[in-house]
């Protein structure tokens, strides 16, 4: 199997505007999931009985294949970038919420109490204490769900959409392996690029991680 370099060269402009679509979509669904697996995390951590259900929830959703998904919002958004992106959000809130979750329950008893008999109110215990320590933990969800993001857009090509994977249903249809070979490679680096910048944000964000190492 040979790679046509002389091909990549003449696309190199299309391939770089569909890595920032792929990114684009990827990185939307994360963002959406995070905004609603937050407060939901926060009900689920302090609201005992709802626990389960929420995660539960959330398994269910995630039982379901991408290409149903994809297929059953098609009456609700049609064939758009919003279809890709409320579908890949379904897909990342079983990581974030339960990273989220387990973040928050990781954070010590003790030291709550603490910020509580200092006076602190609640939503400033939340904001201040509980969050920036439960932020490794729910860093290391944010990247698998980024991951797991960019690699799930090459489906939506189904609909339409799909970023890189439009690059396989080229290849395929012509019986060309170089843009097959082309998006895989292209998404395995935009997937690499994305852990590693989150794992220099999770650097910057958590100082006391490093004095404590």
């Amino acid at each position: 199997m040979t790679i046509d370099w002389t091909w990549i060269s003449e696309h190199a402009a299309d391939l770089t505007a569909l890595s920032l679509s792929h990114l684009q979509a990827a990185l939307s669904a994360v963002l959406f999931g995070l905004l609603i697996s937050l407060p939901l995390a926060v009900v689920a951590h302090r609201v005992r009985p709802l626990r389960g259900l929420l995660l539960g929830l959330s398994n269910v959703l995630f039982t379901i294949p991408s290409i149903a998904v994809f297929v059953l919002l098609l009456p609700v958004s049609g064939l758009t970038r919003t279809t890709t992106v409320i579908g890949l959000t379904i897909y990342t809130l079983v990581v974030l919420l339960r990273n989220t979750v387990e973040g928050l329950d990781s954070v010590p008893v003790k030291t709550k109490e603490a910020a509580t008999a200092m006076g602190t109110r609640p939503l400033r215990v939340l904001l201040t204490v509980e969050l920036p320590l439960a932020l490794p933990v729910i860093m290391a969800g944010v990247r698998i769900a980024t991951v797991m993001a960019i690699s799930l857009v090459s489906v939506a090509t189904y609909i339409g959409d799909g970023g890189l994977g439009q690059l396989f249903t080229d290849g395929f249809q012509r019986n060309f392996p170089t843009p097959v070979i082309t998006g895989v490679a292209l998404t395995l680096l935009l997937a690499l690029l994305a852990d590693a910048l989150l794992v220099a944000v999770q650097h910057v964000l958590t100082p006391w991680t490093r004095k404590r190492a």
